[in-house]
């Protein structure tokens, strides 16, 4: 199976586990059924399955201008995964005093890569790689918070970097 068919699978089957998971049940007497939100994934596979995987693939989409409609399409659904990506990893604070840092760096990921999203659902190419770059900075801030060894780099193939 291709790389992009394999990502498209992880992705799908996480979110069909997600979704018979947190079906809520019937209500029984009229009450509301409320579902309690329970992170279920690993943050590692959060960050492999689903940040690198999308972040990797605007860059190619995003490395020239693209010239079709569902180029930009796809470079905003990705740009939108990552924004639900930091949704996600809001489920997952650390179980110490770095909680609020942590909300706040997801949540920044949340508002760049939304914005991101806009810029391409525009097809605004140099609002969209500016955008991208803001992407890596959100990355790059929440690793160095919490002492992630992990450099996120925009653009690096296209830059000549290894």
């Amino acid at each position: 199976m291709r790389k992009p068919c394999r990502m498209l699978f992880l992705i799908g089957s996480l979110a069909a586990g997600w979704l018979s998971w947190s079906a809520p049940a019937a209500s029984q007497g009229g009450r509301k059924v409320v579902p309690k939100l329970v992170p279920i994934a690993e943050t590692k596979l959060l960050m492999e399955g689903l940040a690198h995987a999308n972040f990797r693939g605007l860059e190619r989409h995003l490395k020239q201008k693209p010239t079709e409609d569902q180029a930009w399409t796809f470079a905003r659904g990705q740009a939108l995964l990552l924004a639900e990506t930091a949704n996600l990893l809001m489920l997952r604070p650390p179980r110490n005093e770095g909680e609020s840092a942590w909300f706040e760096r997801a949540m920044d990921l949340r508002s760049t890569a939304a914005r991101l999203a806009q810029a391409a659902g525009k097809r605004d190419y140099a609002a969209s790689r500016a955008g991208f770059v803001d992407v890596a900075n959100a990355c790059n801030r929440c690793h160095q918070t919490f002492k992630v060894k992990v450099l996120i780099t925009p653009f690096e193939e296209a830059e000549g970097s290894p």
